[in-house]
């Protein structure tokens, strides 16, 4: 492992809800490493999604500092974070989110359009990012025409468009059967170990934490445990001990 990926350092984030002011990170610091593959887990209203759209730039904290890739983002104006973001972050969604007119090729060619490449190198590029995810026969079909495991491989794809160094995937095999879910994860690993991608996975799935390295538990903004996959030992974040099972999680 290299350089921090991430480095988050006493964030916190509220919002107001009913009439209440709700912390959703409180006083939070989490490090991820550069080539770390950490997923994401806690009950509902832990902060997982805040979590993952301040790292993703789509969201600002109210104090603290956030960095990804070595940048400060607090620093950044909103036209300089588009760019960062476009450069440097891949987003993999739940819902998929892919254009159903466009075909697969012109899907994952989108985030492309913001870069200064011109239409025969985009389209390289593209064709590129479906073969890693084994859809090259699959590039002039529509949404429609793939089954939900190759509709989130083609939402890959286009997170791996740009090259990102960092893939930002919320509930990523949510919506998918256990097989294709399988060959979600399964291509999520190989990114991870051949392609030295930093991922961050937001899951409720046991199966899909259990892929990742590390598995970060929050309870209520706050970070409860690290749980290293690989054997080692675990960090406790708080004098609670750890549960034997996952936390149920949610929308958080």
């Amino acid at each position: 492992m290299g350089a921090p990926a991430i480095a988050i350092s006493k964030v916190t984030r509220q919002y107001a809800r009913g009439g209440e002011v709700v912390k959703a990170l409180d006083e939070f610091d989490l490090e991820i490493p550069e080539g770390g593959y950490y997923a994401i887990m806690g009950p509902s209203g832990s902060g997982k999604s805040t979590l993952l759209n301040l790292v993703g730039g789509l969201d600002r904290p109210d104090t603290g500092q956030v960095q990804v890739a070595g940048e400060d983002l607090n620093t950044f104006s909103s036209g300089e974070l588009a760019e960062f973001r476009a450069n440097t972050i891949g987003f993999v969604f739940q819902g998929f989110n892919l254009l159903p007119v466009l075909t697969a090729l012109q899907n994952v060619e989108l985030p492309l359009l913001l870069t200064p490449l011109g239409a025969a190198a985009r389209r390289k590029q593209a064709l590129h990012a479906l073969e890693l995810v084994g859809l090259s026969d699959r590039v002039h079909h529509r949404p429609r025409q793939l089954s939900g495991g190759q509709e989130q491989r083609v939402a890959i794809a286009r997170a791996l468009a740009t090259d990102p160094q960092l893939i930002l995937a919320d509930e990523p095999t949510g919506d998918l059967d256990r097989e294709s879910a399988g060959s979600v994860l399964e291509l999520l690993e190989r990114l991870n170990k051949e392609f030295k991608k930093t991922i961050v996975m937001v899951t409720h799935d046991p199966r899909a934490a259990d892929s990742a390295g590390h598995v970060v538990h929050l309870d209520k903004g706050k970070l409860e445990r690290i749980v290293d996959n690989r054997g080692e030992q675990a960090k406790q974040a708080t004098d609670s001990p750890p549960t034997d099972a996952p936390p149920t999680d949610g929308e958080g």
